[in-house]
């Protein structure tokens, strides 16, 4: 039986949709899932005081759930973005939060026009997503020495997607090298509505990386913060922290 945990916690949050078919939007035709690789000090002495501090200051409480899409299309608590200067010194102070989090980020990018291309049978994105991404957490984990449980956390969906991806989860455990590894995984669903700082700040840095695969020209100043950390492996990033596929 384990009896110690991991120093490390793994949030895990997505951009896009894993639809494929005829659904896919050809605006954004990728689906991103993004695992956060936290230090549980880090988590508790920086990451969640700052990201509190950062609520406190613009809305006066910590209960607003930072979200990409609603920060980007200025809805919701996020409807003062609406005027261009106040968003700009917005989005300016929350990329600086971002830039001084201590965190570890991998990506994994699947284009799903050409993985459906490719394949007469493609695996749905959200399972080879998840596969892709743990076997890099896992080699994380084990470089820095990891022995131990530990817990991935990721956002509740309804009870059908979240049987899926708790079986697709097992699944991907069962097998080597996470069979063979003292690193062993652990999925923990948290609710919509709990406010973790880990799956805020994942869901804020899954786009931006999708975008930069997209548009890799197009200049951002947010995707320049999030890429100095990307999960670096054997000297490299590509393939291990951004990982893109096909």
């Amino acid at each position: 039986m384990i009896t110690t945990f991991s120093d490390y916690l793994i949030f895990v949050d997505e951009s896009g949709s894993p639809r494929m078919g005829g659904d896919i939007d050809q605006q954004y035709p990728i689906f991103v899932l993004a695992f956060l690789l936290v230090k549980k000090t880090d988590y508790a002495q920086v990451i969640n005081p700052a990201v509190s501090a950062f609520k406190f200051k613009h809305f006066g409480h910590d209960q607003v759930i930072l979200h990409e899409r609603e920060i980007r299309k200025d809805v919701g608590a996020f409807k003062f973005l609406k005027t261009p200067q106040i968003k700009q010194a917005f989005l300016d102070e929350l990329t600086e939060m971002i830039a001084a989090m201590p965190v570890q980020l991998c990506c994994v990018v699947i284009d799903k026009a050409k993985h459906q291309a490719k394949y007469r049978t493609p695996v749905h994105p959200y399972h080879l997503g998840l596969q892709f991404g743990l076997e890099r957490v896992l080699g994380f984990l084990e470089k820095n020495g990891e022995q131990h449980m530990a817990h991935v956390i990721v956002e509740c969906r309804g009870k059908t997607e979240d049987d899926d991806l708790e079986l697709e989860f097992r699944r991907i455990c069962d097998a080597v090298p996470f069979t063979t590894s003292k690193v062993k995984l652990e999925v923990v669903f948290a609710d919509k509505k709990s406010n973790s700082a880990g799956l805020q700040l994942a869901d804020l840095m899954a786009r931006p990386i999708g975008i930069s695969v997209l548009k890799p020209d197009q200049p951002n100043r947010a995707v320049d913060v999030i890429r100095p950390k990307l999960m670096v492996m054997n000297g490299k990033t590509t393939g291990w922290g951004l990982k893109c596929f096909p």
